[in-house]
This record gives C-alpha cells, structure tokens and sequence, in this order.
C-alpha cells in the first residue's frame, strides 16, 4: 500500500499496488512442484472482490470505532493526538488547503471547465467499483516479458510527484502538470510552496510501516519459495566491503545465494542513498571505525571546544515570505 496522487489527483488516497502471478504452484505425482496457469478473472468475479473488500474495511471500521455509526467526535482520534497531521490528511483528502492564507479553500486548478453532471466514470475490462472502493485487473503480462515487467513494477513503485512535470512559476508558486487532463478539464494545479509541503507531508508513510510487502509463496518465510525463486549457483552479485569472497583464503563463494549481508549497515545505506562513504578518510582514503560512541551533551562540547570545532549549532533564521531563491528536494 502506498499513499499516493492516483489519476494525478493532489489529494491523499491510499491504495494498492498488486503483482500477482497468473496460476498457482501444486505438487504433481513425481513430488515436485509445477505452475499452472488459470484464466484470467471475468468482469464479474473483479466485481465481487471490490464487493468483498468494501465490506470487509466497512465492518474493520466499526470494529475500531470509526465507523459510520461512530460520531466524529469519539472517532477522531488523531484530531486529539495530531491536530495538525489530522487537517493535512482532511485537506489532502478533500483538495483543499490546510494551512496558509488559503485554509480551507480549494487547489487552484488551470484548465477548460467541463459540467459533469452527464459525466460517466470511466470504466473498462476487468474493473469494478463499489462504494468508492475501485479494483482495476486488467493488466496481465506474458511470461519472460522482462521489457514489459519492469515499466510495470516501476509504475507500482513510482514516487508521488514527477519532478520532470513540476515547475516555479515567476511569481514564486509551483505548477504541477497533469499526465492525463481530469474529467473535469483541469491540466494543471497551482500550489504556493507551503502548500505543496503540506500535500507531500500528508503522504509521508507512518515509522516503521512496509510500503512493499510479499505475501503468500513468495513471502519471505514461506515453505516453497526456495523451490519457486530462481537463485544462481555462482555469486555474481557485487560483493560489499568485508565480504568474505574478497579474501584470498575465503570459503567456497560458489553456492546458492548472493553473499551480500541481509541488513545492511547504517554506512553502507547512507553510500547507498546519498552516495557518501562516511567511512572513508577525506585525508588519507583510508577505511576509518568508530572507536567510541559520545551520548551525553557536555562531554560532546568539551571534546568539540578541545578540539577548535564548533561546539553550538547554527542559528536558525527567521520564517521570512519573500522567496528569493528557493530550493525543493522532491523525489
């Protein structure tokens, strides 16, 4: 699940993303196990899993207490925990602005004004909706397609906001250009760069929270899965700083799996993201460890002040509305 802008909608609307195989995996008479493709799903059988997924939220709802029975008061309990995180939410699920000299009215939108009120919902093969609740199963890729996978699990995974479509404005708002024009005939939203935080806030994850999970025989602890996931009988995978393959003397890298550790270490992710190596010596390029770890504040001022560095941090400027060279670091 990823919140994300579907149909390029500024607006919050959790949904998922599923690649599922088309078949399933049995055990024939020789004890192995084999794929056999099914059909795809009729029109029919997608409606009643968009059926079967709006009853199931509705009654996990009231099970909570936020259900439709359930006053707004006793419901919200965000409202009372995270005031402001509940109104971006609110805001971003409504279209409109939560903070600002703008509170509370609607996204600028550029474009032709359609009426709607003889608009259809778009519809198609192998799509349904019930009660808000939509199930789209109308992609289906052939198998040892590679070309045609990867675009569709980099569309799964794809970032909220296409920075190649966003653009400043020179009176210092933002311009979001839609992929596909709204049925309404809006191409372009507008946000003043407050707005545009508070709409990328709305959809930053909780801690902790999977946006990619496996489920089933693909899932990580699952009986099968090291019968179905292909692995390479050499290590090919690029070998990380102390794998035990760049020894001389190491064991036998040529069995199954990558060598590679399972978690990375907080050095290597921060190589990984940010493309800097913390460890390496801007002196000598040599590889450096961590000889201690300084938890309590004075100490950590008196080893700064000994050594000539700054032991404060830097003064913070004050909130100012003239925008004179902004930056955004959008992904």
């Amino acid at each position: 699940m990823r919140p994300s802008w579907p149909g390029n909608a500024p607006r919050l609307n959790p949904h998922f993303h599923a690649l599922a195989l088309d078949g399933i995996y049995v055990v024939n008479r020789k004890g192995e196990v084999v794929f056999q493709h099914v059909a795809p799903p009729s029109d029919a059988e997608v409606a009643r899993v968009a059926n079967r997924v709006h009853r199931s939220v509705t009654r996990l709802l009231e099970r909570r207490g936020v259900g439709p029975k359930v006053s707004p008061e006793e419901a919200d309990t965000l409202q009372l925990d995270q005031p402001l995180l509940a109104e971006l939410y609110r805001a971003s699920i409504s279209g409109r602005v939560a903070t600002g000299p703008r509170a509370g009215r609607r996204v600028t939108k550029v474009g032709d004004e359609i009426d709607l009120d003889n608009q259809v919902p778009a519809s198609g093969p192998r799509c349904a909706s019930v009660a808000g609740y939509s199930v789209h199963a109308g992609v289906c890729i052939p198998a040892h397609d590679r070309m045609r996978l990867e675009p569709l699990a980099r569309y799964a995974g794809r970032p909220p906001v296409a920075t190649e479509r966003l653009s400043l404005l020179p009176d210092g708002r933002l311009l979001y250009h839609l992929k596909h024009r709204w049925r309404d005939g809006t191409s372009h939203v507008i946000f003043e760069p407050l707005e545009m935080v508070e709409k990328l806030a709305a959809l930053v994850p909780p801690p902790r929270f999977n946006l990619v999970r496996y489920y089933e025989i693909l899932a990580p602890s699952a009986t099968w899965r090291p019968l179905v996931i292909p692995e390479s009988e050499t290590c090919d995978a690029p070998t990380h700083l102390y794998c035990p393959a760049q020894n001389p003397g190491a064991a036998d890298t040529k069995k199954k799996g990558n060598c590679g550790p399972r978690n990375h270490s907080w050095s290597e992710l921060l190589r990984r993201i940010f493309e800097l190596d913390v460890l390496k010596c801007p002196r000598c390029g040599g590889r450096m460890r961590i000889l201690a770890a300084i938890n309590p504040p004075d100490a950590i001022s008196k080893i700064l002040d000994c050594l000539g560095l700054p032991s404060r941090p830097p003064p913070i400027a004050h909130a100012t509305s003239a925008i004179a060279e902004p930056y955004f670091f959008l992904s």
